[in-house]
């Protein structure tokens, strides 16, 4: 089976969630995929201060912040198919948590610098969540894709009418469903689907 793990970069409960929940049972559907779903809320997740101490003892983590819980999700990362983060948008940009998340991949540099293509097969996708219809989103959608192609990965969209990632229209509803951005959701859905069946053309190569 191919992993795909799903990164919530939302302290909320709330539409980036349940987006990228849709997008993951989508892509579960899909014979020989089985997805895991992950999220910063309620993570402490310090960010990298790039003292570069990982890099100097090859070191895969921080050891400047051994105890938060960060190696919680980033070993596991290192061993999936294929990752769909989602982040809000906040100042037209990712999260503060995702931000932190993303820098802590700096000792990735020691498997990267072995093996420029580590990550080479790992098919990424994007969704982004904000409170008006283009409010942000494509530039956060930007920020994710930014981290893959740092990282060497297959980056994908959710081809016709969803071409970078998928866009989210929160419209600052408390509660979310499909009722409040259908359109949305559905593009979630066909972004997952086309991470899944991009996964496993990658892994039969």
């Amino acid at each position: 089976m191919a992993k795909i793990i799903g990164i919530s970069g939302s302290t909320r409960k709330n539409a980036t969630d349940y987006a990228l929940q849709e997008a993951l049972k989508a892509a579960a559907e899909i014979d020989g995929i089985e997805t895991e779903f992950f999220s910063v809320r309620g993570k402490t997740i310090h960010p990298c201060i790039h003292c570069d101490r990982c890099i100097k003892e090859n070191y895969m983590g921080c050891l400047v912040y051994k105890d938060d819980d960060m190696d919680e999700i980033y070993h596991r990362c290192l061993e999936a198919d294929g990752l769909i983060v989602a982040s809000p948008v906040f100042e037209m940009g990712i999260s503060p948590q995702l931000s932190a998340f993303f820098s802590r991949f700096r000792s990735m540099y020691n498997v990267l610098k072995k093996d420029p293509e580590a990550y080479g097969k790992v098919v990424g996708g994007a969704i982004a969540a904000g409170g008006t219809r283009n409010g942000g989103q494509e530039m956060t959608i930007a920020c994710i894709h930014n981290f893959y192609h740092t990282q060497g990965c297959v980056v994908t969209g959710g081809a016709l009418g969803v071409y970078a990632g998928a866009s989210v229209w929160t419209q600052d509803n408390r509660k979310f469903n499909d009722d409040v951005d259908p359109i949305g959701c559905e593009n979630a859905r066909k972004l997952g689907r086309k991470v899944a069946r991009t996964v496993l053309k990658m892994s039969a190569e």
